[in-house]
């Protein structure tokens, strides 16, 4: 399989699954869901990946990665298809939960997919790549969501959306060459390879670097749709906010290869925390759409250098044949991330108001960047 159609497949994939965490956030308001009450159900989202992704990603060293994208792009489907058929809250519950774990199934094998392509200058190519396609993704399925939600209501934007991951369905049951990955461990070697993966040190470190940038991320998904609909912005607007972010990440990463070459990715990466913890403190000093945009395109610019530098930097520093296992822990810390920051923020939302929210995960990344730092140094 050529690296575009992959790069198809997660197009279609990405586009679907950030429609889906700004549908869910407006149908639930709709509804009449408390901030509490949806970050619970954003946190579906995360709930079985964190349990079932290390599982997944040795499933793709093993099996290949054609089953695990085809039945996880199936899954994505149907999730998006349970609020359109029977709309309410239980319904956004079993939605989120799907469409999570599926995900998770199919992302952790497009990943290793992704880095089984070719020897180590074109993994840097094809990750960068990658990451294009997924903030086009992230640009995407905001706009069709927002624009969807005014024009044909909630409940019938999830059919609409149900219909970007056939395309993968499509794609990778006809697709007659599937890469498997990298080499295939047998089980009596994966128990020979008793040393955790999290014994790494680099590997550790990246890890942990990764579920801090993930808190950012998640924030901007869960909470800008509420603090957007408290000030009054139309469904559109906030679609418009969120995709400014994709934009940004797409521009920033056509540049990526030449920007960690030229300072190194713990540099590129630290840089791009600390961007983002600035833009979190002017977030809640602003209520338009243009300013908060414009706030958006600041924290793509900073986001969009975070996932793609991790994602090398796990591949690379995985043993041999565990490339999947590692990709899976990754998903693993970042799904426990997911749990937590919806619940916490939202709580804290709740009871505090708005800018501590944005506060608070300021601080939390701005931490992160100097603990990566004070490592970087030893």
């Amino acid at each position: 399989m050529s690296i575009g159609t992959v790069l198809l497949i997660v197009l279609c994939n990405m586009s679907s699954f950030r429609a889906s965490k700004v549908l869910v956030t407006l149908f639930g308001i709709e509804l009449g869901a408390s901030q509490v009450t949806i970050g619970i159900i954003v946190a579906m989202y995360s709930l079985l990946p964190a349990l079932l992704a290390m599982y997944a990603g040795r499933l793709s060293d093993r099996l290949g990665v054609r089953v695990p994208m085809l039945a996880g792009s199936l899954g994505v489907a149907a999730g998006l298809l349970l609020p359109w058929l029977a709309p309410g809250l239980p319904a956004l519950y079993a939605s989120a939960a799907l469409i999570g774990a599926s995900h998770m199934f199919y992302n952790v094998s497009a990943q290793n997919l992704i880095g089984s392509l070719g020897g180590a200058e074109e993994r840097t190519r094809n990750f960068s790549n990658y990451a294009l396609a997924m903030a086009i993704g992230s640009f995407i399925g905001p706009l069709f969501a927002g624009f969807s939600i005014d024009f044909v209501g909630h409940a019938t934007a999830y059919l609409y959306i149900a219909a970007l991951p056939l395309v993968p369905v499509v794609i990778m049951a006809t697709a007659r060459k599937v890469g498997r990955g990298p080499r295939v461990i047998t089980e009596d070697e994966q128990a020979r390879l008793s040393t955790s993966l999290l014994a790494i040190p680099l590997l550790r470190r990246t890890l942990i670097a990764s579920a801090v940038a993930v808190t950012a991320q998640d924030l901007f998904q869960f909470y800008m749709p509420i603090y957007g609909h408290a000030v009054g912005l139309s469904a559109s607007a906030i679609g418009v906010v969120l995709a400014m972010s994709g934009v940004a990440a797409f521009v920033v990463r056509i540049g990526l290869p030449v920007l960690v070459k030229r300072w190194g990715p713990d540099t590129v990466f630290n840089g791009s925390l600390y961007i983002s913890a600035v833009t979190f403190l002017l977030f809640p000093l602003f209520s338009s759409a243009p300013a908060l945009a414009a706030i958006a395109l600041v924290l793509g610019l900073g986001m969009g250098c975070a996932q793609p530098v991790t994602l090398m930097l796990i591949f690379n520093r995985a043993p041999e044949g565990r490339s999947g296992e590692a990709l899976g822990l990754r998903v693993t810390i970042n799904q426990i991330t997911h749990i937590a920051v919806p619940i916490v923020f939202g709580t804290i939302g709740s009871v505090f108001g708005v800018a501590p929210v944005f506060l608070a995960n300021a601080l939390i990344l701005a931490g992160g960047g100097l603990l990566n730092r004070a490592r970087e140094s030893h």
